[in-house]
């Protein structure tokens, strides 16, 4: 009896070591979240007569610059100038493109990142080109 006490207080200890062991590799892997517009951008930009009001947004970070398209595989829009200060977490970018007639037209998006610590953050603000103007808001996929 003393025996078959001892084993399992070895085993319940044993556990106990090994599920703290994969808490703590599991942490430093949540929190490796890598730049802060790194990923795919899913929304709207209301009241964009040339391109619709749903966008999607790929962004990424090459160590220097924040590069991206605005929806890949339809419009293949090449962000450009794109900026981020991390005082109020600011993003800014432009984008040319050209509306249904085939004229040129540059966006002018600017907005703010919110929810930062979470994977799911979002991206608010407002976007402008030579016609038209109005609100976004994208979440991050």
């Amino acid at each position: 009896m003393v025996n078959c006490l001892r084993t399992l207080k070895a085993a319940i200890v044993g556990f106990a070591v090994l599920a703290a062991c994969m808490q703590l590799s599991v942490v430093p892997a949540v929190a490796q979240e890598g730049h802060p517009l790194k990923g795919s951008w899913l929304g709207t930009w209301a009241g964009n007569k040339a391109l619709g009001n749903d966008v999607l947004i790929v962004m990424t970070w090459d160590g220097k610059n924040i590069t991206g398209t605005i929806n890949p595989g339809t419009d293949n829009i090449p962000v450009k100038n794109a900026t981020l200060q991390p005082e109020g977490w600011v993003v800014r970018f432009e984008a040319d493109a050209k509306d249904k007639a085939g004229k040129p037209i540059t966006y002018v998006v600017e907005g703010k990142i919110a929810n930062l610590p979470l994977p799911n953050r979002t991206l608010t603000g407002t976007w402008k080109n030579q016609e038209e103007s109005g609100v976004f808001k994208l979440a991050r996929q």
